[in-house]
């Protein structure tokens, strides 16, 4: 896709949020390129070339700014990587990886370490890795004890918890009512 100049220079004095990724900004008084997202102070148009990715930039002899990180807009390989290790990692949840395991034996699968991995979490999902499995154990759960006759133990081993008391336990502190009481209300939730 083929931007003019002056749209690409409104982009960064209004640092628009909808081309980033789309093209960088090399500042011809500094030496720098930045995303058109960057808060620092807008150039003047006559110091701005525009690039179509930031290997261009690095090519025609700019540095990448320490501020905005243009290694990390979106589509670039660090901001897919992020994505794909947050798919991975939810992948690997959906799978049971944090029924028998912990997040630090997620990560370590994963090739990154426990923190960062919390951190993309809170970051991408908006929930730490255990409450995304929480979340799914509970909905897997829940959508047994309406859909089937079996016994509650089955399907608190069936949704990935290690025990019974901490099936019904965890069931009651979301749904307000035990697992028993939830099917006999035919999954109503009050």
């Amino acid at each position: 896709m083929e931007i003019s100049f002056a749209d690409c220079y409104e982009a960064v004095r209004i640092r628009n949020p909808a081309f980033d990724g789309c093209f960088f900004t090399g500042v011809t008084s500094t030496g720098i390129f930045c995303r058109p997202v960057c808060p620092a102070v807008t150039p003047k148009p006559e110091n701005c070339r525009f690039f179509p990715s930031a290997a261009a930039a690095l090519e025609a002899g700019f540095r990448p700014c320490l501020r905005c990180r243009p290694e990390s807009a979106p589509h670039s390989p660090a901001w897919n990587g992020v994505r794909t290790t947050v798919s991975r990692a939810l992948g690997l949840i959906d799978q049971g990886a944090l029924d028998e395991g912990n997040v630090e034996s997620l990560a370590e699968r994963l090739g990154v370490g426990s923190r960062h991995l919390r951190r993309l979490f809170s970051r991408h999902v908006g929930a730490s890795p255990m409450q995304v499995a929480r979340t799914r154990r509970l909905l897997t759960a829940k959508r047994l004890i309406t859909d089937t006759d079996r016994p509650m133990s089955d399907i608190a081993f069936a949704s990935g918890f290690s025990s019974v008391r901490q099936f019904n336990h965890t069931f009651s502190s979301v749904y307000g009512r035990n697992p028993s009481a939830f099917r006999r209300a035919g999954g109503e939730i009050q």
